[in-house]
């Protein structure tokens, strides 16, 4: 098996802000600060970020030498830590070189301060409320997105700890969400074939993607993959054999009437296949792949294309995620919810039932097989409904318990936007005819969750993933500024 890489965690620049003025007047007031500033800098670091410091800015000349460190060091994430009091003008040329979104960190050290025995010193060093609403103001009136979280710097005992406790669990999400907009803007994601005919929902905008995201699209032909898996070995057919026999359940046919038998040879077919796609994500440095190929007359070609649902299945968990119909934006909506460690499978709205509430989704061809709820199953089709060739497909539901749906589409005006809904996946019957597909409760019923996706521009496909994420995507979508639509 080839091996996969992706690229490396968020850089975050950090500074911390004084007055320069302050240091001469109360002794040991800057040691002290810049201690604190050590602790978030160790934290930020084991919350997986690569932390790039420019330690404690107190003029505006440290804060242009700040910011002309963080341009150079391309930092994804700049994080303002406000230990004290310090104006603006000292502020802002620390984030105007790289213009990356800012996180201000506004982190009282003490829970509450004896007032009375209160001196100067001591409120100088828990006074970061004091000039945030003045470097805010700064930062909105010169276009620098950020954003603020507040609450306790160290842990505490009693009620005041939740202050520390979500504090820290909104930085950790800020993080994670740098991390996951620096792997989508480093991104390759393969284009292979076309877009299925007449899926006006579906056709991107190649540029767009570039721009908006900072991803490549690299496009890449049947004939890529063709080559590639005429040249496969005995020796990596049988590797990728015992590994499709060890990840999916191999099932006899079912009640559906295309339903055939899973055989040796199509077994072996899709484990060529499923090689050569290890092959071409290799030679292309992908990181996620969109394809497909409507074929004629049975020619190889068509052959290939009927045999990628088991090898993409394998890719997706492994953190390639594939999307078929050469839908672009759902492969980056997959991307999304795999590096936010949800998995994100493909999927579309199958039925609604009106009776138990829920509503069935899912889909043909491959799925994020390492959010299965129990062994994926192999069953064999005599057709593709709606696309030509026959062979083995995929078949399971996703775990039980909370998940979240991801879509990406576009707006009129040729912006990308992002929609997103909490739900729960249920146990209970499901189709069994070689697809995907999961019983999700929404918060609101069916009809009322449907009316309201498809009223937000919604595309017939979506990521859907494992566990609530939705803090995680807002703030993704804070960072790379898209609109974000939430329904429910």
């Amino acid at each position: 098996m080839h091996p996969i890489t992706h690229p490396s965690s968020a850089r975050i620049g950090v500074f911390g802000i004084g007055l320069a003025a302050y240091w001469p007047q109360f002794e040991g007031l800057k040691e002290r600060l810049q201690g604190y500033q050590r602790e978030v800098e160790t934290k930020l670091a084991a919350l997986g970020g690569q932390v790039i410091s420019a330690g404690l800015v107190d003029t505006p000349p440290a804060a242009q030498a700040a910011g002309d460190l963080f341009a150079r060091e391309n930092v994804d994430l700049i994080v303002c830590y406000v230990g004290t009091y310090a104006t603006s003008s000292q502020v802002l040329p620390a984030v105007q070189r790289r213009r990356a979104p800012v996180l201000v960190l506004n982190l009282q050290p003490s829970p509450s301060l004896d007032y009375p025995n209160t001196d100067t010193g001591e409120w100088l060093a828990n006074c970061c409320a004091c000039c945030v609403p003045e470097i805010s103001n700064a930062f909105a009136r010169s276009r620098i997105q950020f954003n603020v979280v507040s609450g306790l710097l160290q842990p505490t005992t009693g009620a005041a700890n939740r202050y520390y406790e979500r504090a820290w669990a909104e930085i950790e999400e800020w993080v994670l969400a740098a991390n996951v907009q620096r792997q989508l803007s480093y991104s390759r994601i393969g284009f292979l074939g076309h877009t299925y005919p007449g899926m006006l929902d579906m056709y991107s905008d190649f540029t767009m993607h570039h721009a908006q995201l900072g991803l490549h699209v690299e496009v890449l032909e049947m004939d890529d993959l063709h080559s590639r898996v005429e040249a496969v070995t005995d020796a990596e057919i049988a590797a990728k054999v015992a590994e499709i026999q060890a990840t999916f359940q191999v099932v006899q046919p079912g009640r559906d009437s295309i339903s055939q038998p899973v055989t040796t040879e199509g077994l072996v077919w899709s484990a060529r296949v499923a090689c050569g796609l290890d092959r071409l994500v290799a030679d292309f440095s992908l990181n996620g792949l969109t394809y497909y190929y409507r074929g004629l007359d049975g020619n190889r070609n068509e052959e290939v294309g009927a045999g990628l649902i088991v090898g993409n299945s394998l890719l997706t968990a492994r953190g390639v995620p594939a999307s078929g119909e050469g839908d672009l934006k759902t492969c980056v909506a997959m991307l999304a919810m795999d590096r936010l460690k949800a998995g994100g499978s493909y999927t579309e709205f199958y039925a609604m039932d009106f009776v138990d509430d829920f509503v069935l989704m899912g889909h043909d061809g491959p799925g994020h097989i390492a959010i299965a709820e129990g062994k994926p199953l192999l069953r064999g089709l005599g057709l593709f409904h709606g696309k030509r060739g026959y062979g083995l497909s995929v078949e399971f539901k996703v775990k039980t318990g909370p998940v979240t749906i991801l879509g990406m589409t576009q707006t009129a005006e040729g912006r990308l936007k992002m929609l997103a809904a909490e739900g729960l996946s249920e146990p209970g019957p499901t189709f069994q005819i070689g697809n995907t597909n999961s019983r999700i409760r929404f918060s609101l019923d069916p009809a009322t969750f449907l009316n309201r996706w498809a009223e937000a521009g919604a595309t017939h496909h979506c990521a859907l993933g494992v566990g609530h994420q939705l803090g995680k995507i807002k703030k993704l979508a804070r960072l790379l500024d898209l609109e974000l639509v939430v329904v429910g």
